[in-house]
């Protein structure tokens, strides 16, 4: 496979945002660290390339970003540190690409999350984005591909989509940097908590389920009160995630707090 080639282009009009100031991968003394994840072929690498310089190898075939990629920008007098995790369906620890992107997002304690889709595919992109919004509450949706969803005629309505999701709905197409100022403020706007996510929790199955989950949760919740997905926590133990038994037993979950 090819090497991503880290080239920064810090002068190229074609990808510059107002108050933006790539960093390519000087990613020392930042201030807050925001996790990209997404399907593969969402144009995710494209959206790390736009803010951070880099130009990270995008390709057309799934999992091609093996281990993640780091980068920087700088925004309104602040650093952030850009991790762009392996592109991925699901967040259940299956498969290493998995492993890696759901560590990250529950133990790397990332200030943002922005999860990439692609808006011409939003239905099948939405299971990664309810799993990842069972872990964390500070997530930021980007609808990436938003040139490819008009050429099929398709529109989003980003306002309702928004307040059904909990979480703020940003439309881009990264390619020609559309949507990308945007992307930029509503991160800063999360991770200085001027945004307050409330994001949407999917319904556990049967009312035994629910007792049980929930009797959990309040057991985590005591021991490690400011957790912020205790209910997800609940989740994983009880259908025998050994990754999260291990960190329960190894006391990961104290430094995982957000």
């Amino acid at each position: 496979m090819t090497e991503p080639i880290n080239t920064v282009c810090e002068t190229c009009d074609h990808f510059n945002a107002a108050g933006l100031k790539k960093l390519g991968v000087d990613v020392s003394g930042c201030d807050y660290v925001v996790a990209l994840s997404g399907n593969p072929n969402t144009g995710k690498s494209t959206v790390f390339n736009a803010l951070t310089g880099l130009n990270q190898h995008t390709g057309n075939w799934p999992g091609k970003t093996v281990v993640r990629a780091e980068g920087a920008f700088s925004y309104d007098s602040a650093r952030y540190k850009l991790v762009d995790l392996p592109g991925t369906y699901s967040l259940l620890s299956t498969s290493q690409d998995e492993e890696v992107a759901r560590n990250f997002i529950l133990f790397g304690k990332p200030d943002v999350t922005v999860i990439v889709v692609d808006a011409s595919r939003l239905e099948r992109n939405l299971n990664l984005v309810l799993q990842v919004l069972e872990i964390t509450n500070r997530a930021v949706l980007c609808m990436n591909l938003m040139d490819e969803a008009h050429r099929h005629g398709i529109s989003i309505d980003e306002r309702t989509l928004s307040r059904d999701l909990g979480i703020p709905v940003v439309l881009t197409s990264a390619r020609s940097n559309e949507g990308i100022s945007e992307l930029i403020q509503t991160i800063a706007d999360v991770a200085t908590k001027r945004i307050v996510c409330k994001p949407h929790k999917i319904k556990s199955g049967s009312s035994r389920i629910k007792k049980a989950v929930e009797e959990l949760s309040k057991e985590i919740e005591s021991v490690h009160p400011h957790l912020p997905n205790s209910r997800w926590i609940a989740i994983r133990l009880l259908e025998g995630d050994k990754r999260v038994i291990e960190a329960l037993e190894n006391n990961e979950l104290a430094v995982a707090v957000i």
